[in-house]
């Protein structure tokens, strides 16, 4: 795969670290958990593998030293890790970062919700791939009614946490979703961000025609509602953003298939068994474990995600083709999160 030029390398600070807290999940929807790969008897880690929350803060306050500013909380669902709003409390105290936030399916937030504002989370990221019942119980792979996930936007916004939904649109599956979830999160006042569905791990058996993309979507959704663009808020914003005419309340759209944004990306991956990933697609990830684990000091650590940083060529979305899934093994999103 050909490098990224130096200019390119060097406009792409790093910016946003993604950690994945676990690789479980209480959904197995078919985009990153599909229940014939992850059944029952799937051997996910087991808890010694998976970096403690102390080992989390300590390489976070690493990378907040190399200009990291913001932190999102993924996995799998990371609603599961026991505790959780305990690592949101350690990770406030890291002088310099911003930002927090946490993706999440939402079922468990009536529980959390309140605990995690407490704690110091700023916003969650709730997946909400459809509005009907028996689409979305057969998408999350385990019946679950939208309802719980209603309840669980609710919770978040009592709580006083930003909400942005996420709704991955897979063509022939979903795609009639797209205008009644516009006009359910312009209803309820929530930012919603379309994602075009990608080849994440390789296990969801993605094609390229099934991707609805960004056009299509925006075309689709302007016959309904007048929308004008946003600003980008910094450099390497990931979602091209719109509001709806007359209000603040955003929809985005988030195009790595259709119009990649590889040369701009300001995100580091950091999964659930403490491996860097430059990049969603990796195939390769960096152990950062084992030099936690084996007594590296805080300069070697910083020294080492420098020199990955600097030399990553990450280029997967540049140079994808409608072939690609079957010439490129990628980490599983389980483990590596969104």
């Amino acid at each position: 795969m050909k490098k990224l030029s130096l200019k390119d390398q060097l406009s792409r600070p790093l910016r946003d670290l993604r950690i994945s807290v676990t690789d479980r999940c209480n959904f197995r929807c078919q985009y990153c958990m599909p229940a014939e790969i992850f059944g029952s008897d799937f051997p996910f880690l087991p808890k010694h593998e998976l970096l403690s929350f102390e080992e989390i803060e300590r390489l976070s306050r690493i990378f907040v030293k190399l200009g990291m500013e913001k932190i999102r909380l993924t996995g799998g669902e990371p609603l599961l890790r026991k505790e959780l709003p305990l690592l949101v409390s350690m990770l406030t105290k890291i002088k310099g970062l911003k930002d927090i936030g946490l993706t999440t399916n939402g079922v468990l937030l009536p529980v959390y919700a309140k605990q995690l504002k407490e704690a110091g989370l700023h916003r969650v990221n709730i997946s909400l791939d459809s509005l009907n019942d028996e689409l979305f119980g057969k998408m999350n792979g385990r019946n679950v009614k939208v309802q719980a996930v209603i309840k669980g936007i609710e919770a978040a916004k009592e709580a006083g946490l930003e909400v942005k939904i996420n709704m991955v649109v897979k063509k022939g599956l979903n795609d009639s979703e797209i205008v009644p979830m516009a006009a359910f999160c312009k209803e309820q006042g929530l930012s919603l961000r379309f994602i075009e569905y990608m080849d994440v791990g390789t296990t969801n058996g993605w094609r390229m025609e099934d991707v609805v993309t960004k056009k299509e979507m925006f075309t689709l959704l302007n016959e309904h509602f007048s929308l004008e663009p946003v600003d980008p808020n910094y450099f390497g914003e990931v979602a091209k953003r719109y509001k709806y005419t007359g209000t603040n309340i955003e929809v985005g759209f988030i195009t790595s298939v259709s119009e990649s944004f590889c040369s701009t990306c300001t995100r580091s991956r950091l999964s659930a068994n403490g491996q860097l990933f430059t990049c969603l697609f990796s195939g390769k990830g960096y152990d950062l474990k084992t030099m936690l684990r084996n007594g590296a000091t805080d300069e070697k650590i910083w020294n080492q995600i420098t020199e990955i940083w600097q030399n990553r060529h990450d280029r997967y979305s540049d140079e994808r083709t409608a072939e690609t899934k079957s010439q490129h093994k990628k980490i599983e999103m389980s483990y590596i999160g969104g």
